[in-house]
């Protein structure tokens, strides 16, 4: 390996941390010097058509960037957003991912996801946008996620929906207007208030 490809794909992974294939090409990194850099053990492929360095940090939050990156319109949600954000006790095995109506969900080779569809505001509202491993993940708000948790509560239980919602109570880690306005979107007011009533009395 040349030092100006060596070069050119030490400044893609500082930028990026996992890079796609074709992002490689753009940047002047062949698909043969791909496949020897991964041989040589200096690159090693994360999930289909990515790569990342061997030797990369990695965070706790390393699955959902992948899943991030593999879906760059999809939202991390639920369970995950909830693990992310440290409110409530679930540690879940699996990335939960909201993307599009219509479109395809991501082919991953070593991570599962649970992945919810949606359109419109129900798919918008509420996200924010973090950095993690130099990467801008699109995730669910605290109050966001908590209005998820109601809606999809035949999926994740009711139960943890109860308790994601006293806990971002007691750590005062969402505003009620934000709870409001996310309720709204996800048309739970009416199934979400007696329970909201009852842990802010």
């Amino acid at each position: 390996m040349t030092a100006t490809y060596r070069s050119r794909l030490l400044r893609l992974v500082r930028r990026q941390g996992v890079f796609a294939a074709h992002e490689a090409t753009g940047a002047g990194i062949h698909s043969q010097q791909l496949t020897r850099l991964v041989a040589e053990g200096v690159i090693e492929r994360v999930a289909r058509g990515r790569y990342g360095l061997t030797d990369r940090p990695l965070t706790e939050h390393h699955a959902i960037v992948l899943a991030s990156r593999a879906a760059p319109r999809g939202v991390i949600s639920l369970l995950s957003a909830l693990a992310y954000h440290g409110i409530g006790t679930q540690l879940p095995h699996e990335v939960w991912l909201t993307i599009p109506r219509g479109t395809r969900p991501p082919r991953l080779t070593n991570l599962r996801l649970r992945v919810i569809r949606s359109t419109g505001a129900a798919l918008t509202e509420g996200v924010e946008i973090h950095r993690l491993d130099g990467q801008p993940v699109r995730i669910t708000s605290v109050a966001r996620t908590i209005a998820d948790l109601f809606k999809h509560r035949n999926r994740v239980g009711l139960d943890v929906a109860l308790e994601a919602l006293k806990d971002a109570w007691r750590k005062r880690r969402f505003r009620m207007d934000d709870l409001n306005r996310a309720a709204r979107v996800c048309r739970v007011e009416n199934v979400m208030r007696p329970y909201v009533e009852a842990v802010v009395a």
